[in-house]
């Protein structure tokens, strides 16, 4: 389980140099907003595709895609009819919470985690293909649909980086062939700074910002997307996993990959649309924290009731 704590570390220490940059002001007033925009349309994307294209279509379509898909979901449909009435959330408001109560940390966290907990890094490859070829994609495309001016094309969200990331991995994984190396190994290596980079970039957006300040953070929508993501969302996924067969060590990875935390990504995505979010940009990066400090019990209780 020291394996766990050190994934934990690490990523603490990449917040805190964000943290400190923001602090010291190296980069000025706009710097976290223009590492924002690297992450978002070329790291990100470049991360998409090589994953993608390396990707195995066995992975793709089994059993545990299908419970990542199922469970996460359901766990954000679910957040939307709460929070809809009891918190009169609307728009790219509820888009936002509801992907912070079931959007995974997996490409950080989820990676140490499973290895600490299953043995086999490859348990998390399901869960990380749904998410960025799936989920974000479709949240994104929601976002551009609902904030698109009156005189814009239908196709508009079509023009999502992300979308279109998706579809060339995919298009990638299917082809006989790969492109050459001169091609694809840029690709690679700017795919490799999209996790640290979007955890600099959150770092940097914690600076002046205290987790939960009355006023600023909407904490019920926090308290709201924290439980659905951290009870609900692996509840979810035992159900799923049950249903679908999944025994031992498989059905174990599946219910401890939806109990990570909220991944930092679903801050990044929401920064694109600040103007739009209201208080979901806040909600966004509050999740992110909360969700990472309860979600270590949460795994370890979850690790002695299915092992």
């Amino acid at each position: 389980m020291s394996d766990v704590l050190s994934g934990f570390a690490s990523v603490a220490l990449i917040i805190f140099t964000g943290w400190m940059l923001g602090r010291s002001g190296i980069l000025g007033t706009s710097g976290g907003k223009v590492l924002n925009q690297v992450v978002f349309w070329v790291a990100m994307p470049c991360l998409l595709i090589s994953t993608l294209a390396d990707g195995d279509s066995t992975h793709i379509l089994g059993k545990p895609f299908l419970v990542a898909a199922t469970s996460a979901l359901l766990t954000g449909i679910l957040y939307v009819l709460l929070a809809r009435p009891l918190l009169g959330q609307r728009g790219p408001e509820l888009v936002s919470g509801a992907m912070a109560s079931s959007y995974n940390n997996v490409a950080n966290l989820g990676i140490p985690i499973v290895v600490a907990v299953v043995g086999d890094p490859t348990v998390a490859v399901p869960a990380l293909l749904f998410q960025i070829a799936g989920y974000a994609p479709l949240c994104l495309s929601i976002f551009d649909t609902m904030t698109r001016s009156a005189g814009s094309h239908w196709w508009t969200p079509l023009k999502n980086p992300m979308t279109i990331a998706a579809v060339i991995g995919i298009t990638l994984s299917l082809l006989p062939w790969q492109p050459p190396h001169v091609i694809m190994d840029p690709i690679h290596q700017i795919g490799y700074a999209a996790i640290p980079l979007a955890l600099i970039v959150f770092g940097i957006s914690m600076y002046g910002a205290p987790m939960l300040r009355r006023g600023i953070s909407p904490r019920r929508a926090v308290a709201l997307a924290s439980v659905l993501k951290l009870v609900v969302h692996p509840a979810l996924a035992f159900g799923a996993a049950v249903l679908l067969g999944l025994e031992d060590q498989a059905l174990l990875a599946a219910v401890v990959v939806a109990a990570l935390p909220t991944a930092q990504n679903v801050f990044i995505f929401s920064s694109r649309y600040a103007r739009h979010v209201g208080t979901g940009l806040v909600q966004a990066r509050d999740c992110a924290l909360v969700t990472s400090m309860a979600c270590v019990p949460v795994i370890l209780l979850i690790t002695l009731a299915l092992r």
